[in-house]
Order: C-alpha cells, then structure tokens, then sequence
C-alpha cells in the first residue's frame, strides 16, 4: 500500500463523530419515526437482536457498543455503501474503540483506534497505518435489511436511538443521488466487470471472494453457489430504500435487501427459491424469512446459518478484491 492512497475526505478527524455511548429504544417506540422502507443493519448476538438505522449511521459512521456481552465496532461508509460490524477485539484480548480519522482510501472510510492512534480500512477491517499495521478485526454477521423485516421477525429487538447527543438531521440524506453518479474522490483502478455503483453481495471464504451483483439476485430472488469451502445461498427480496438516492431516506428508490446464508438444516442441504415475501426450500417446503428462519412448514423455528458479507457498490469491493469471481447466472 503506498501513503499516497490516502486522502483527506473533508471533516478532519472526529468532525463525523463516532457514538461511544449509544442509546436504544424498544421497536414500538422506534417505529414511530422509522419508515417500513428505511434500511437498518441488523446484529445479533446470543438472542441480543440490534438495529442500527442508516438515518444515523450516515452522520456517524462508526458506533461503538457491546452486544450479547461481545464488544463491536459497527460501521457504514456512505460513500462506499459498506455497512460491516467487526469484533472489537484484536489478537491479544485488547478491547478497542474507534472514530473517524477523517481520512478515505479509494473513497472508503479510515478508522482509527483511539488506544494506538493506527489506521484502520473499513472495507477489509485491516491496520493499515501505525503500531497495529497488518492486525485485522474479525467480522461479525450483520445483514442490511428493511425496517419492517426488521421489526418483524425480532418484536422485542433493540433499535439505535436518535438521541445520541449530537444535532443532526436524522431522516435526511446528505449524498443525494450519490448511488447513481460517479464515486465521489475515488482515485484507484476500476474495474469495468460491473457499473462501478452496481450494488453487490460479496463473501470471501478461505481464499475466494465472490461477488452477487444485485441485478442477478432481483432477477432470481435467491441464488446458490458453491465454494471450496461450501455451498452458501444468497436471499434477495425487494422492500428496503436506498439510503443514497433521495434527500429523504424513507423516500429513496427500492434496492431491496440481500443475506447470505448456509443453506444446510442439520446436515441436510436444502434448495431455496422466493415466493413473494418469503423463500421456500425445495426439500421440505418450508417458508423462511430474510434473516435465514423458518417462519413456516415443517422446518418452522429452525435457522440458517449466517455468512460473513458485504454489501457494497462494486468499486468499492473490486479496488481491494482485484480477484473477486462475479457471479452473472
């Protein structure tokens, strides 16, 4: 990696401020300001379900919180679309927290962890910079999702609450019409496979990345794919806003909202396709949510397995993944 890649993104460091102390609301109190459409990314951890809605994300970008008695780091850079959680703890049992440097590499986010000042990608969750340069941050599953599927499947969740101690105008998009321009200050290679702001799916298991465009998974509601390391299915339902196209979030255009899952049920590998709001697989008939559980049919109460992945504009996948397979049927 040369210096040379990073760049300045505007507000220098902590002029987004990451929230270190967040607050949380039951879902009926949050749905009296959330749109069914808004997108929120989903963790949880031992049953400990969380919301955290795009509305705030996009003004902090970095949430610092404990979920299940496991300390996170949620993030989400807008200009990149890549919402990820990561364990906050690194090799050695050190807990770290993190802000915003200010800085972007490729348009992505530059963290940095506030007990060695190093500088962390959010795409690939490495040091990139400082003491800790070459330590990754394991990935947590987190799924981006609408808020109505949200609220749905998880009634007695927790939701990210507005008052976070900071005046913004939550609800509002301040990256207009951002998904369907060019990508603002990115400077490396691109990679013309895909439109450079094409929505995707992206797993990396072992060795491979794989990459979903959003194009295929609308056009197929769930797709099937098999790794060296196994088969994984990837759900794809319309219902969940963009949170880069209108100046109101509730109001941007439908992109729908993907997971990835293991597509097994007690060793018993299982075929889905989309039915309307649901998935059904071929084996049982049972009918599964978009958080991978089976809501109906013989395989009712019972969940999939979730995958580690992404959900990014494909610029921003491709610059660090030069040797991602897409995925086109």
């Amino acid at each position: 990696m040369s210096l040379t890649e990073i760049i300045g993104g505007g507000p220098g460091k902590d002029g987004i401020p990451a929230i270190d102390q967040p607050d949380f609301v039951p879902v009926p109190e949050a749905d009296q300001w959330l749109d069914n459409r808004e997108p929120v990314l989903v963790v949880d951890i031992g049953g400990d379900a969380r919301a955290y809605p795009l509305q705030i994300l996009i003004w902090h970008e970095i949430v610092n919180d404990q979920v299940g008695g496991q300390p996170i780091t949620v993030t989400y850079c807008p200009l990149c679309n890549t919402g990820l959680v990561f364990d906050a703890r690194i090799s050695d049992g050190q807990v770290l927290e993190f802000g915003v440097s200010g800085n972007l590499r490729h348009s992505d986010l530059v963290m940095y962890d506030r007990t060695t000042e190093s500088w962390w990608q959010q795409a690939t969750g490495t040091a990139i910079v400082g003491e800790l340069a070459g330590y990754k941050l394991e990935p947590v599953p987190a799924t981006l999702v609408s808020w109505k599927e949200f609220k749905t499947a998880r009634p007695g969740g927790k939701v990210l609450s507005k008052d976070t101690g900071y005046l913004r105008p939550y609800g509002s998009n301040p990256y207009q019409g951002y998904d369907t321009g060019k990508p603002f200050l990115f400077q490396g290679p691109a990679d013309n496979r895909l439109p450079a702001a094409e929505r995707v799916v992206t797993v990396t298991l072992g060795k491979q990345d794989v990459a979903f465009p959003f194009s295929l998974l609308k056009a197929k509601g769930a797709v099937s794919y098999t790794l060296d390391a196994g088969p994984v299915v990837v759900f794809h339902k319309p219902g969940t806003a963009s949170a880069l196209d209108d100046s109101s979030i509730a109001q941007g255009r439908d992109v729908g909202a993907a997971a990835v899952f293991v597509p097994q049920v007690e060793g018993r590998q299982l075929t889905f396709s989309r039915q309307d709001e649901v998935f059904q697989d071929q084996e049982t008939g049972s009918y599964w949510n978009l958080l991978g559980e089976a809501v109906a049919g013989p395989l009712a109460g019972k969940r999939l397995e979730p995958v580690v992945h992404g959900n990014h504009f494909w610029f921003a996948w491709a610059v660090f993944k030069p040797g991602t397979v897409v995925v086109k049927e």
